[in-house]
Parts: structure tokens; C-alpha cells; sequence
């Protein structure tokens, strides 16, 4: 199956599908190794976040919660206002519990200081964070980051469940916009 005809000429693949699973690979066994027996919270913050999350939870191979937060701080537009709204809380019960939080992706580093801000209020017994892209060059703020699937450029990029203006999340690899 090609995605080729939503794929507009001005995207270049950065990152295949391949590259993407083998990566969530080597995590979920990380993630499964270091947590065996404490059955984390995995919590997916929308909307980017599910398809990594979705991918991920497969590769780690211990019983596991998922539950799911939204947080606004671009809005429709392609860099971070760094103003931060909560659209959607925490369902679930996180005192005393390990909670590891799934991004998309990292660039300012400011809804990952929100995040651990707010949520080390509730009283977890371990805050971990995974993101699937980090970029180190827009890092504002001194970031702890447990699993990073890759660091990439300053560039913009879509698929996997990054999005162009709500669209192109579908698309299975990561790729550049020029």
C-alpha cells in the first residue's frame, strides 16, 4: 500500500517506517525490562502522541495502563506559543504509581516542564517521559528526557502523527517540510 498520492512534493522522507518501528522497538524493550512487575501508567499526550503510543505499547511486553491528556501550546500554528492549555486531564489515579508520558515530539522543551510540573503534584513514585523526536537546537529549558526515538534538526516535519494543519498525521514515515 503506497501513501504516495497525499505525500505533496515539497515533503522529503526524513525518518522510514522501518527506522520509526525498530526504534520503538528498542524501547518498548527498555521500557519493559526497567518496569517489570511495577505495571506502569502510559500516558499519550494528544493528538500526535497516540500513534506513537499506539505502536509502542505493542513492543513492551509487561501488563501496562494507557490513559491519555491533551494540551494545547501551538494552536494552527508550526511553532510553540509556549502558553499551554490543558484540553483534556489525567482519567486515571497516578499517587504512588509509575507514569512514563508519550510525545510525539520535543523542541521548546516547555509542555514537557508543564507536564512534569503538574503532574508531580499528584504524587507519582516515578515521572519518565518518552518522545519519539527530540530537538536538542530548540531546547528552552534544561530537559530530562528517558527514551528519545531520535534528535533531529531544526526543521519542520509532519506524519506519524505529526500534523500540517491537523492533516498528514496519517502518513507512516516522518518527513521534512522545504
Amino acid at each position: 500500500m503506497t501513501q504516495k498520492a497525499i505525500i505533496p512534493a515539497n515533503y522529503r522522507m526524513l525518518i522510514s517506517e522501518e527506522s520509526i518501528q525498530n526504534r520503538l522497538k528498542e524501547i518498548g524493550a527498555q521500557i519493559a525490562a526497567e518496569f517489570k512487575g511495577k505495571h506502569p501508567i502510559l500516558v499519550g499526550v494528544l493528538n500526535g502522541g497516540v500513534i506513537v503510543l499506539a505502536d509502542l505499547i505493542r513492543y513492551i511486553d509487561i501488563d501496562l495502563e494507557v490513559d491519555f491528556i491533551r494540551i494545547s501550546s501551538y494552536g494552527d500554528e508550526k511553532e510553540s506559543s509556549g502558553h499551554i492549555k490543558i484540553l483534556k486531564p489525567l482519567s486515571a489515579d497516578i499517587k504512588g504509581r509509575a507514569v512514563i508520558i508519550v510525545e510525539d515530539i520535543v523542541d521548546s522543551g516547555l509542555s514537557i516542564q508543564f507536564l512534569r510540573n503538574m503532574l508531580e503534584a499528584y504524587g507519582p513514585s516515578e515521572l519518565k517521559f518518552a518522545t519519539l523526536l527530540n530537538k536538542p537546537s530548540k531546547n528552552r529549558v534544561d530537559l530530562s528526557i528517558d527514551y528519545i526515538g531520535f534528535d533531529i534538526d531544526d526543521k519542520y516535519v509532519v506524519g506519524y502523527g505529526l500534523d500540517d494543519k491537523q492533516f498528514k498525521r496519517n502518513l507512516r514515515s516522518i518527513y521534512a517540510c522545504e
